[in-house]
Formats: structure tokens, C-alpha cells, sequence
């Protein structure tokens, strides 16, 4: 028996669907002079961001930063990001294209994130409205995030899907993880933020290096 065709495609946002690596670095090393700490190259950023904000500022920060002071520089990161997060992120070329085509293909496309829920909505609004993505999840409270499959499973049920009919795309390990506790096929992107040797080491079941490849994992399932 052939392998049904997915019914559903669950994206990660950043370094998945949107390159937005010079806005949180330019927002976050801004944080960090404001506090007089030393600013990373944007670069270093692929490997920082990923897990969350908290996560984020723990990872930029000296090591045995009082809580407090991180409190404080989540906060000011969050300002410098609330003016300034739409300045140079784009989205990845030919995404447009492949989501018409899973559209088209009349597959559902929902996002799940790990960047704060309402920055994942800005982002959705103001670079892919275009496209019908539900739902779309950025990491809120009381909701465990990626690699949790909680997310994950909850976009399967709301749209009536088994977890086994479900794609999840994302270009790091937590996002290969994610798909893969939460039963789905894992689909790694090479153009993202991470590598690919981290992909495979994660688990990802298929390896993807042009958006439009992913058509082919719609069309004929393996």
C-alpha cells in the first residue's frame, strides 16, 4: 500500500520560513551594550536563538547573571525588538511559491514556534498574510515548548489530522526532535540557521535544500 499524502505541513518560523538573524541580533546586542556587555557577532545567533526568549538571553549573556538582571534584559530586549523587528527580515526565496503550491495541493499549513506568541503573529501578519496558516503558535504560557510534541499534537487534532499524516519542517535540532516525538515525518531545511550534520544527529528523517523540494515529499510520500 502507498503512503497517504500529508494532510497537514507544520512550519517553524525563523530560519525556517523567515530569515530574521540581523533584526534579533541588532536587537539583542543593543541590549547588550545598554548593559555594558560585550555584543556577538550576528552569526553566533544561528546557534543562540531556537529555544526561547529566556533561553536567548541566558546564552548572550556572562555566565552567572543574576536572575534579576536577566529579568531586566529580557524586558529591554523586548523593546528594541517591538521597535525594530521588521527592519531586515525576509522571507527565504521561493517559500511564496511552495506555499501556494501546498495550498493548491490543498494541504493545511500551520506554524509553530518557539519565538514569543504575539512577535510569531506579527511576523505571520505582516510577511506571509498572504498565505491561510492555522493555526499559528509562537511559544505561550503554561504550554511547554519545542522539543515538547505537545504544540505539535494540538495543530494535529485541531485540524483532524493523525500525527503520522503530518510534515514538520524546521531548520534545528529541536524542531527535528519536535516532529518526531510528536509521531510526525521530520523534514529538515539546509538554508536555515543551523547545519545539516545537526539535522541528521537529530533525527530528521529527510534532508530538504530548495523550498520547492518539499512538494515532491507531498506529492509522493515516502
Amino acid at each position: 500500500m502507498e503512503p497517504k499524502k500529508p494532510q497537514v505541513v507544520i512550519f517553524d518560523l525563523d530560519g525556517t520560513l523567515l530569515n530574521t538573524l540581523d533584526d534579533l541580533a541588532d536587537a539583542a546586542n543593543k541590549m547588550l551594550r545598554l548593559h555594558g556587555f560585550t555584543p556577538h557577532p550576528t552569526d553566533a545567533y544561528r546557534t543562540f536563538v531556537g529555544d526561547g526568549l529566556f533561553v536567548l538571553i541566558k546564552r548572550i549573556t556572562p555566565a552567572h547573571t543574576s536572575k534579576e538582571m536577566l529579568q531586566s534584559c529580557m524586558g529591554v530586549f523586548q523593546r528594541e525588538y517591538e521597535g525594530n523587528w521588521n527592519n531586515k527580515t525576509a522571507l527565504y526565496p521561493e517559500i511564496d511559491t511552495m506555499l501556494n503550491r501546498l495550498t493548491e495541493l490543498q494541504v493545511n499549513i500551520a506554524i509553530l514556534s518557539n519565538k514569543p506568541d504575539n512577535y510569531t503573529k506579527k511576523c505571520v501578519g505582516e510577511f506571509l498574510a498572504s498565505h491561510d496558516f492555522y493555526p499559528v503558535f509562537g511559544q505561550r504560557e503554561h504550554i511547554e515548548r519545542k522539543p515538547s510534541p505537545t504544540g505539535a499534537l494540538e495543530i494535529a487534532k485541531k485540524l483532524n489530522a493523525a500525527p503520522r499524516s503530518c510534515l514538520f519542517v524546521g531548520d534545528s535540532s529541536v524542531d527535528m526532535k519536535t516532529g518526531n516525538a510528536a509521531g510526525m515525518v521530520s523534514i529538515g531545511v539546509s538554508w536555515g540557521f543551523r547545519t545539516e550534520s545537526e539535522l541528521l544527529e537529530a533525527g530528521a528523517q529527510h534532508i530538504i535544500h530548495h523550498p520547492l523540494e518539499l512538494i515532491r515529499h507531498v506529492t509522493h510520500p515516502s
